[in-house]
């Protein structure tokens, strides 16, 4: 396995992060239980998940899985450098959700209490909260970390000038503020190289891109059809209107010789700014195979490719759309 720094700080993470959004509403609690043992054999040592994951009325059911597993002992928490995040609604009242001081309190308890530890390396969050000032939401993360309840904050979903305004109203305050920003980033969804992923590296945070795959679009979607097997979520969505690119695709992963999915996630791993891309295995084959892509180089031909397959913003702005 590959480690690196988590942005800025000292923390070292594997190059690939494991998602835990399908344990529970996809994978049950014994397979799930599995699919962390392997991560650890293949030495992933990086797990994100979020409390509202489970959904619905099994809100925090995958944090609850997480805390089971940690349970187990055997050094498993220990080994864990672990991120979860908060700001969806955990119930029908008032103040259940979003970032005041009152919920960054109650749901980093309810988070601890789930995950069966007494403190969170990366909390996240999970959007940002427009009616709640940077004040207020800095003071209750400085209390979380004063209180060893939390190491380091990260966001999720952000836009630049939100890195910017965070990291300054941080910087006033003499917090370290935020250390990663986790955003939809993947060959087809590429609108983060315009302003987001320049604010990260300008502020120092690393890159955690979630739907590497876009839902599948990217993991040989043709294929699989081809095979009787049907395409859902994201990747149905925008099947036909890139139709055109995804066969092209994976017509230049054959000349490679590798998987849609590994070259995905590998075209990721190049890029200056990612840290580590989010792989969500429903299963232990899926979380084996994602390992190839840690194997795979990328010369400056085939990335050149890849940009005229999938083309990007045109680079960072203004310059994208301006001079």
């Amino acid at each position: 396995m590959e480690y690196t720094h988590l942005g800025r700080t000292g923390l070292s993470v594997s190059r690939l992060c494991l998602g835990t959004m399908n344990f529970g509403p996809v994978t049950e609690v014994e397979d799930s239980h599995n699919i962390m043992d392997r991560a650890h054999e293949h030495g992933v040592n990086f797990f994100d998940t979020a409390n509202v994951y489970g959904w619905g009325e099994n809100r925090g059911r995958t944090e609850s899985i997480i805390g089971n597993w940690f349970s187990r002992g055997d050094g498993r928490r220990e080994r864990t450098v672990l991120a979860t995040k908060l700001y969806g609604d955990m119930g029908e009242w008032p103040n259940s959700g979003k970032l005041s001081a009152l919920n960054i309190r109650r749901a980093c308890e309810a988070s601890l209490q789930r995950l069966q530890t007494d403190y969170i390396d990366i909390y996240q969050m999970h959007h940002v909260d427009r009616d709640t000032p940077w004040d207020e939401i800095w003071e209750g993360f400085e209390t979380l970390r004063a209180q060893g309840k939390i190491l380091y904050a990260g966001s999720s979903n952000f836009a630049g000038w939100h890195i910017a305004k965070a990291q300054e109203a941080a910087k006033r305050r003499n917090y370290y503020g935020l250390v990663a920003e986790q955003s939809l980033y993947n060959l087809a969804a590429r609108t983060v190289e315009l302003e987001v992923l320049p604010a990260a590296m300008d502020y120092g945070l690393g890159v955690i891109p979630w739907s590497p795959l876009q839902g599948g679009l990217l993991g040989g979607i043709l294929r699989k059809q081809d095979r009787n097997r049907s395409s859902s979520g994201r990747a149905e969505d925008t099947l036909n209107a890139n139709r055109a690119a995804v066969e092209a695709y994976e017509a230049f992963c054959d000349e490679l010789g590798e998987e849609p999915a590994n070259v995905a996630l590998a075209w990721l791993l190049h890029q200056p700014a990612v840290t580590a891309p989010i792989v969500g295995p429903r299963t232990l084959e899926q979380l084996d195979g994602a390992l190839r892509a840690l194997d795979i180089q990328l010369d400056d031909k085939a990335l050149a490719r890849l940009d005229e397959i999938w083309p990007g913003p045109g680079g960072t702005a203004p310059e994208a759309y301006a001079w």
